[in-house]
């Protein structure tokens, strides 16, 4: 069994063989990542909207939708919108808790067959088997986001109770709504969050994956032949919220 420390020395005494390289080097970890985070999002509050443009333009390049609303209210209607012209007719969504809202009754009003994911974790074998089978069947998943990165037009999503990964991972169309406290510019501030996440005793709620979205699910075969929504949705939509989630 080889160690961490020996399998990283072994990459750098490889790599050090070929010339050319620049040198690389462990980054720091901060020693308050929650007071620097705080920080930080004192700092983009001030410049979000060149942030979120930013933002619109990456994901709209990785094939990302973009979305944009006033108010929480008005996302039922894009929602029900994405869903008319897919002809879809079920749909899955982050518990209330975890949304920051409750649309499930202007979704179910407007046609669309909603379920709500259950507030707190599923155990038993059989019932995560069912709550898996439901989520796999929807042709909607609607999530939260926790991050929206400018960078990159990624979108950063934490696990837990009220919000499985497979609500966007398994059905053929994911919907992230967000507001502006999920910007960030970089993949740099992304790692003061994660620090900070993981800062200290974690949250209750909190599961232990988290997934980076960079649009829609793509895979290519030997020929290169492109095929998107083999191994996840193939359409991501984002919808901001400009008053944000839950003010």
């Amino acid at each position: 069994m080889t160690d961490r420390a020996t399998f990283l020395g072994r990459i750098r005494r490889e790599m050090g063989k070929t010339s050319g390289l620049f040198p690389a080097t462990t980054a720091p970890r901060p020693s308050h990542p929650r007071l620097i985070a705080e920080t930080l999002r004192r700092e983009l509050a001030e410049r979000w909207r060149e942030t979120l443009e930013r933002f619109r333009a990456e994901f709209e390049r990785v094939a990302g939708v973009y979305h944009r609303v006033r108010t929480a209210a008005e996302v039922p209607d894009v929602i029900l919108a994405i869903a008319r012209e897919r002809e879809a007719r079920a749909a899955v969504t982050w518990h209330p808790s975890a949304l920051g809202t409750d649309w499930r009754a202007a979704l179910t009003a407007g046609g669309l067959v909603t379920a709500t994911m259950p507030a707190a974790g599923v155990e038993a074998i059989g019932e995560r088997q069912a709550l898996r089978d439901l989520i796999a069947a929807a042709d909607l998943g609607v999530t939260g986001v926790d991050l929206a990165v400018a960078e990159t037009g990624s979108l950063v999503l934490l696990s837990g109770s009220g919000r499985p990964r497979s609500t966007s991972l398994l059905p053929p169309y994911h919907v992230a709504v967000f507001d502006r406290d999920a910007l960030v510019e970089s993949l740099g501030q992304v790692g003061v969050f994660l620090e900070a996440w993981h800062d200290g005793d974690p949250a209750a709620w909190r599961g232990g994956v988290i997934n980076v979205i960079t649009g829609p699910s793509r895979t290519a075969d030997i020929e290169l032949t492109l095929t998107r929504g083999v191994h996840g949705p193939k359409e991501v939509h984002a919808v901001f919220v400009e008053g944000g989630l839950r003010g």
